[in-house]
């Protein structure tokens, strides 16, 4: 492997800076494992699912998700309202990496 000079390194350009941008915080690799494992998924089963999450937290988190277009979040016309979550293509392309860190943690965490 070729020596790289650091000087002149940026982290903020690498693609591993905009990967973390996009999964940074406490929530959002969870929010995306569980749509991986079980969507469509609606507000109240993810809330149920991160146990500890208020009501504004997991807001913000489902739409700067959203925004990034690694989730999608269909609204049914109905009463009352029903909103369910799902992994774009974008999305189910990063579970690829999701996959790899929980294969990881399998081989890699001490059994008790």
């Amino acid at each position: 492997m070729a020596n790289k000079c650091i000087e002149k390194a940026e982290f903020e350009e690498t693609g591993f800076s905009y990967t973390l941008s996009l999964i940074s915080g406490k929530y959002k690799m969870i929010i995306l494992y569980c749509l991986m494992e079980y969507q469509p998924v609606r507000f109240n089963e993810l809330q149920r699912y991160l146990v500890k999450i208020s009501d504004k937290t997991l807001s913000q988190n489902l739409k700067e998700l959203e925004r990034d277009e690694l989730i999608h979040r269909e609204v049914y016309p109905q009463i009352p309202p029903k909103v369910e979550y799902s992994l774009t293509e974008r999305g189910m392309t990063l579970m690829k990496v999701l996959d790899q860190l929980c294969i990881w943690g399998e081989e890699n965490r001490q059994k008790k």
